[in-house]
């Protein structure tokens, strides 16, 4: 019995399992898995008796679902941290910015490079070492070139990173520079980039490890599957998330059908997809019920991480949003810095663009599509430490065209107690 075939998602072609991501007819690829396979061979049960597990491959919140996430791989093809098993959280300071009673964060900045990256990337290098390839790429704004180097360099294979000029934030930058990448920056923006890393790789036999490759999108699915178990497998209402490239957007829609299709779940929650205002094809593609992206030819946004004005994903997106009855937005960088601000002062911290789902909740909210009541979960995609500089220009003012509304600046005092009892408010 074939356990999963490769189709077109435009013409339906099949192909066969290789170094492919795109159909002649210029469609993406999309892993398709055998459910009559599936049925026979997995349940709620076999993943939950996993959860107990500690040794390599299933002490990984990805590998843990092998089946639904890679069924191809051997032991010996699987690069693993591991990866997953990320927190949960919630703060009655987000839950009073947002105005919803139950909302949680899903933090998957905890993952070992820090960002959800790692989930789609252990899959893809996974099957770059299936297939024996000995050179991978990628075109980042920065939390894929860190992944990328880190498990490129684990499994023995030569990382190549192709980045915008002078468009990447030094926290992630230096992962990909540690982790031993053969870093070449562009003089353009990110689109400009994956154009050219996409030319790169079909030339030169590199293989191609952004979103467009099917198995990060697989990986990438474990976010979802995760998140239902630890809600015991029931749905919440809405599933929020930044929206970039929108390789998650996609996952999480497909994931959703597979355990609806498996009987994992009986509802399906909405998705919101949150994208910044100044790099918002696909936001603007949904508010016009237009049958084309739009593309933003020059993305604008301090949330680096979805920076993209021309995400290669964004069919797959659409039919997710579709299926799911969710909905696009939109949030302004004031509204991202703000809902950052609220997280962070939470304890829970995390970097520009993760902010966006909370932004994106708390507008939704306003705007009534989201009920004070609903069970909501933003998913938190980056570490705060990602882009320190963000966060650091925030607090002190620094940052152009948004205010400090909830800045939180060093006070400088002369070095005796008096001052300290001046500016903790202490009579003497």
């Amino acid at each position: 019995m074939e356990k999963a075939t490769i189709q077109c998602i435009d013409c339906g072609r099949a192909h066969s399992p290789g170094a492919l991501y795109r159909c002649e007819c210029g469609g993406l690829l999309e892993v398709v898995p055998n459910m009559e396979y599936l049925r026979e061979n997995v349940s709620c049960g076999l993943f939950d008796s996993r959860l107990r597990l500690r040794n390599p491959p299933y002490g990984s919140g990805v590998w843990r679902f092998r089946e639904l996430v890679h069924p191809f791989a051997g032991d010996e093809d699987i690069v693993s941290r591991p990866e997953g098993n990320t927190n949960l959280y919630r703060h009655k300071k987000v839950s009073s910015y947002t105005v919803i009673d139950d909302i949680c964060l899903k933090h998957e900045g905890e993952n070992p490079t820090g960002s959800f990256k790692d989930r789609g990337m252990t899959v893809g290098m996974s099957e770059a070492k299936r297939l024996g390839m000995k050179q991978v790429a990628c075109a980042s704004t920065g939390n894929t070139s860190a992944s990328m180097a880190a498990y490129a360099s684990m499994a023995g294979l030569k990382p190549i990173v192709f980045i915008p000029d002078g468009e990447i934030a030094f926290g992630k930058l230096s992962q990909a520079l540690a982790y031993g990448a053969q870093v070449i920056q562009i003089k353009g923006n990110f689109d400009d980039a994956m154009s050219l890393v996409q030319e790169s790789s079909n030339a030169l036999g590199i293989y191609l490890l952004n979103s467009i490759n099917p198995w990060r999108v697989e990986g990438q699915k474990s976010i979802m599957f995760e998140l239902i178990q630890q809600f015991s497998w029931e749905s919440p209402d809405w599933v929020i998330v930044p929206a970039g490239n929108l390789g998650n957007t996609s996952a999480f829609g497909k994931a959703l059908f597979e355990m609806k299709e498996l009987g994992f779940i009986e509802k399906i929650p909405k998705i919101a997809a949150i994208q910044a205002t100044g790099a918002n094809p696909f936001y603007s593609m949904w508010a016009k019920k237009a049958g084309e992206l739009p593309a933003v030819q020059h993305p604008k946004t301090i949330a680096t991480a979805i920076k993209i004005g021309n995400p290669v994903s964004w069919k797959k997106a659409m039919k997710a949003i579709k299926y799911t009855k969710g909905l696009v937005e939109e949030v302004t960088d004031q509204e991202i810095m703000d809902a950052k601000a609220m997280i962070d002062a939470s304890g829970i911290g995390c970097e520009p663009a993760s902010a966006a789902s909370v932004a994106g909740a708390k507008k939704l909210r306003e705007k009534g599509a989201i009920d004070k009541k609903d069970r909501v979960v933003c998913i938190i995609t980056g570490n705060i430490l990602k882009d320190p500089d963000a966060t650091i220009n925030y607090h002190l003012g620094r940052l152009e065209h948004i205010k400090s509304t909830y800045g939180n600046k060093p006070v400088v005092i002369e070095p005796n107690l008096g001052s300290v009892k001046k500016v903790l408010s202490i009579s003497s």
